[in-house]
């Protein structure tokens, strides 16, 4: 029943880009440059959605917030490498120009951020968000309290002296551009909580203040349009992770299976209890009017478009509003189908041995990354220990540690919520081997991201303690009893590390298990050799829809 209708949920074809394929004769002809190849392995597809069962003024708010959604992607482009139109203007290669669009500049996010185009060096840990040539202890030295803020920039003055600028002041025209167009929206907005988001999200825009929008985009139920709009992770600056980037997406709900997901919210208190680890690092009691929905995306814009395409939101990231109404998981299911069909299951017939590649089962991709995203919202948000807010007290390792919990918790909480008995028929074995797959999948993005050096965290501890096995010619086999008790342990190591703001035990992980061995190299170069695509991109906007 279940996979019956999640069938039916992401039903329609996958239709890849013409430009993606290409002429079949054209191909043995032509051989293709190093770059283009790159740019192949970004399937493009076709985002759509059904948006039949919309009102006529819901379909009158789309075109606004697609012009709302582009000036985040403009404001991005500023942060990674600068004005848009005036980098692209410069690469002359066609090939290039697609591949810098895919990533947001000459650094191949997928590849630890190495330079792709010959002018360009090392991509700067601060990217924009700090003079290049700042140092720390020319920052330290900078009294402003708003330094270390999400929505601070770190410029220079004529004098050379630091100071800081607000996100609103820097990208004031283009955040007016964004505004007029998201309240045009909330006009035509008839879900009373949706026209309330809006017209809040538009005031936090212009004064970097979005607790009042937080709270108010979580109180939503009953909209079936959602925006995320505005500076939000802070995944770009891996300098010191203090930084949030402009994005945005644009969601239509599936409102049945949005409806079937919403019971699991209720449960979040008690699977905040069954976590593995002391009662002290589990004291904090997780709001219990989060939000567990499913979605089509139809619009990617900015740092969620940038390299790897996200298939699930856990937000707000404010500690403020989870440990007040917690935190709302959105599950995007076409772009999730989308990996699974043309990604995870080839992986998973190169890398998984035969008798358990039975086990590999969109079921448990869905429940792995529903879950991870409820994961997120339990744990710690502050440290045991006087050190603050987990957030700061971790600093640019946070992210990666951060990832690493949310993944294992994932999976840990699918086992807990099939003991209880409020997932039925589960065979826990999908969800392990799934999950195993998945790693393939997530660690071709390379280690260099949050995410990238989080699976390889996972990754080196499973084979450390003989949660998988490798067979003679190559493939892997998971051991149920020890992958369980490996995710137990580690999300116990990983909770613990957090509640005590251990920065450096947190450093020593991803310095030692973060990285990728050349074995497993060895694989990933198997599968890039078979041409399996590393990830997908998207044909998106207006002319999509059926507007």
């Amino acid at each position: 029943m279940r996979r019956k209708l999640l069938s039916a949920a992401v039903a329609g074809a996958i239709i890849l880009s013409a430009c993606n394929g290409g002429n079949k004769k054209e191909a043995k002809t032509t051989e293709e440059s190093p770059i283009q190849k790159k740019v192949n392995e970004f399937v493009a597809v076709d985002l759509k959605s059904d948006i039949s069962f919309l009102s006529e003024n819901e379909k009158k708010m789309l075109p606004y917030l697609f012009n709302a959604a582009k000036v985040m992607d403009d404001i991005f482009w500023t942060q990674i490498i600068g004005e848009k139109d005036e980098f692209l203007s410069k690469v002359e290669d066609k090939a290039t120009k697609e591949f810098a669009i895919i990533n947001y500049g000459p650094w191949e996010a997928l590849n630890n951020n190495k330079s792709f185009m010959a002018n360009y060096s090392k991509r700067p840990a601060g990217v924009n968000y700090y003079p290049a040539d700042m140092t720390d202890e020319e920052f330290n030295a900078l009294e402003d309290e708003t330094k270390s803020s999400l929505y601070t920039l770190i410029k220079r003055d004529a004098e050379g002296k630091l100071y800081v600028e607000p996100y609103h002041v820097a990208y004031k025209d283009r955040v007016a551009v964004a505004v007029e167009n998201i309240r045009k929206a909330a006009e035509l907005a008839e879900d009373e909580g949706l026209k309330k988001y809006l017209e809040l999200r538009a005031e936090a825009l212009l004064t970097d203040e979005y607790l009042a929008s937080d709270m108010a985009w979580m109180d939503m139920k009953t909209n079936n349009i959602d925006f995320v709009v505005g500076p939000i992770e802070n995944y770009q600056d891996q300098r010191y992770g203090y930084k949030a980037a402009h994005e945005a997406f644009i969601l239509i709900k599936d409102p049945e299976w949005s409806k079937k997901l919403a019971k699991f919210a209720a449960l979040l208190p008690k699977l905040q209890l069954a976590l593995p680890v002391d009662a002290k690092y589990k004291a904090e009691v997780p709001g219990s009017d989060s939000d567990l929905g499913v979605y089509d995306a139809i619009y990617y814009a900015g740092d969620c478009n940038a390299g790897s395409k996200t298939i699930a939101i856990n937000l707000p990231n404010d500690e403020r509003v989870h440990i007040e109404k917690g935190s709302r998981k959105l599950q995007l299911k076409n772009s999730m189908k989308y990996k699974f069909d043309k990604i995870l299951v080839p992986i998973s017939e190169m890398l998984i041995s035969k008798e358990q590649r039975k086990h590999i089962k969109f079921d448990a991709f869905f429940e792995n990354t529903m879950f991870h995203e409820v994961g997120h919202g339990l744990g710690i948000k502050n440290t045991i220990n006087g050190k603050g807010a987990v957030r700061k007290a971790l600093k640019a390792t946070y992210s990666s540690i951060e990832e690493n919990k949310a993944d294992l918790m994932g999976v840990f909480i699918v086992k807990e919520l099939a003991d209880m008995g409020e997932i039925e028929n589960k065979d826990i074995m999908d969800n392990y081997v799934t999950f195993m797959a998945g790693l393939f999948r997530s660690i071709r993005f390379g280690a260099s991201s949050a995410h990238g050096k989080a699976n390889m965290i996972r990754f080196n501890y499973f084979n450390k303690v003989g949660a998988f096995t490798k067979t003679a010619d190559g493939f892997y086999v998971v051991n149920k009893e020890k992958m369980e008790k490996a995710i137990a342990d580690l999300t116990k190591v990983t909770l613990e590390m957090q509640g005590n703001g251990d920065i450096e035990a947190a450093e020593k992980m991803i310095k030692e298990m973060g990285n990728i061995t050349p074995e497993l190299q060895a694989d990933l170069d198997k599968v890039n050799n078979a041409g399996i695509p590393r990830d997908i991109r998207f044909n998106q906007g207006q002319n999509m829809l059926a507007l």
